[in-house]
């Protein structure tokens, strides 16, 4: 089908001129050109040979064209006359970027260490010690700054962080993605139980609550709202009590009446573990998420993390409120006791992405937490007992989660779950995009054919690529990570 240019970019964009003799570039702020990966639907991803995507100067793809469209060839000569093209070379591949529903941006200081204890264990004696360092604010940027890095690097381009009960931390933090040029969705932490957290990493109720208030009114004055759906702000304030166990009923009720009042994302771990799923039960009487929906702390801006012990009732009530749900592989091998039927939560319409849960998950990477999203899966659908005949070994049917499923939770549910228009490389959404390199120096992809079947070389991207792969990452169209010299 012909189309104008005019009618794939805003219409109000420059007409011809003499600097700029195709209408509507003047509003490009640049072009890639090459093949690509995207998800098709929740279970197959396409790939595009070659295309031209045109980002607009909002950090929006503006357009889409394939090569026999009648005007690629046009838009590409002046946008490469203008110095706005870049064409990848062999081997490299766009990818969109990867969303991160949980990561403790302070338990990055201790990644890879202590994870042989038990969870309520392992909080009290390594986890709220590492925390209170960033009352430090030397420290905690220094922290935040290698951290955000470090995830950049890896091609996640947004974030849903926690970070600690001190609010100036927390503000830190938001000012760091800011300048890196991270999608930043940052959470002053609540703790005032003071049955179940240390005396020195605690507030009192009221100061919970007065602080997490300013933290909100801050990260918003410093980072106003853009007025365009597909670029909301690059970072925003999250309200988060750690969890139920860690807050008291007054600090819970507090921050649902601060969701409802400031139209904020909220996030917590629900049903994490054996431990947590059961006290909130003793507590209360019902689940973790009837408990957190009592508080009006399970919205349409929710996302909790884990859940992995959610009933079918638990699912249905996440689905009804809109609230999300953070699949956390890693993490849930060490602390869960159990795998998340990630699967069945999709079935009954819960919108899943995927998180690595710095620290309780020692690994950084989105790229990671696709394939253990993978690999558990085959765990829960086949059961684990091998003392037991393959009948009997407790298999949930219809459990696996492919690559390509996994790849989907990673891009287009983990957008969905932060309410970004990204994860997909079509008009109409954010240039939240990382750039692989398949033959990248210092890189072990066994790719040694240059007709490759492109699904194949696709699943040895996913399985066996590593931060030297990924040579370029933009968030919003603003280049973030790497080069493209």
């Amino acid at each position: 089908m012909t189309r104008s240019v005019e009618s794939m970019v805003d219409q109000a964009y420059s007409k011809p001129s003499a600097a700029n003799p195709i209408p509507g570039l003047s509003a490009i702020a640049f072009a890639v050109e090459g093949p690509a990966y995207s998800s098709e639907n929740e279970t197959h991803v396409a790939y595009h040979p070659q295309s031209l995507y045109l980002v607009g100067t909002d950090g929006v793809i503006a357009a889409v064209l394939a090569p026999d469209d009648p005007q690629y060839h046009a838009i590409r000569a002046e946008l490469a006359r203008l110095n706005r093209l870049t064409s990848l070379t062999d081997g490299q591949v766009l990818l969109p970027g990867f969303s991160d529903l949980h990561l403790h941006a302070p338990q990055w200081a201790q990644a890879g260490a202590a994870l042989d204890e038990p969870l309520e264990r392992w909080l009290g004696r390594y986890t709220f010690p590492t925390e209170a360092r960033f009352a430090d604010p030397e420290y905690a940027d220094r922290a935040h700054r290698h951290l955000v890095q470090a995830t950049l690097a890896r091609g996640t381009t947004s974030v849903l962080y926690y970070d600690t009960i001190d609010r100036a931390a927390a503000i830190n933090l938001a000012h760091v993605c800011a300048e890196l040029g991270q999608r930043g969705f940052i959470g002053k932490v609540v703790m005032d139980n003071p049955e179940s957290n240390p005396e020195y990493y605690r507030e009192d109720t009221a100061t919970a609550l007065a602080e997490t208030e300013r933290f909100i009114n801050e990260v918003r004055e410093f980072a106003p709202d853009s007025g365009l759906d597909a670029a909301p702000p690059i970072v925003q304030p999250v309200i988060t009590p750690r969890f139920i166990p860690s807050c008291t009923d007054a600090a819970l009720e507090g921050l649902g009446e601060l969701a409802a009042r400031y139209h904020c994302f909220t996030q917590s771990h629900c049903s994490e573990s054996d431990w947590e799923h059961h006290t909130v039960f003793e507590r209360y009487g019902r689940s973790d998420t009837e408990a957190l929906d009592m508080f009006g702390l399970l919205t349409d801006r929710t996302v909790m993390h884990h859940c992995v012990y959610l009933s079918e009732s638990d699912a249905d009530l996440f689905a009804r409120r809109g609230a999300a749900v953070a699949h956390c592989p890693l993490s849930n091998a060490y602390f869960a006791n159990a795998v998340a039927p990630v699967r069945r939560y999709r079935r009954q319409g819960v919108t899943v992405g995927l998180g690595t849960d710095i620290s309780g998950g020692y690994d950084p990477s989105v790229h990671a937490m696709v394939r253990l999203a993978a690999i558990v899966s085959r765990n829960l659908e086949s059961g684990v007992d091998a003392s037991r005949g393959a009948a009997e070994r407790g298999g949930v049917a219809d459990a696996l989660v492919t690559l390509d499923r996994a790849f989907y939770l990673a891009t287009v549910g983990g957008a969905e779950a932060l309410g970004v228009r990204a994860g997909r490389l079509e008009a109409g959404y954010a240039w939240d995009v990382q750039l692989v390199d398949v033959h990248a120096p210092g890189n072990d992809l066994p790719i040694f054919e240059r007709d490759e079947d492109p699904a194949i070389t696709f699943q040895k991207i996913m399985n066996l690529s590593t931060p030297a792969n990924i040579r370029a990452v933009w968030v919003q169209g603003r280049l973030a990570h790497g080069t493209l010299a």
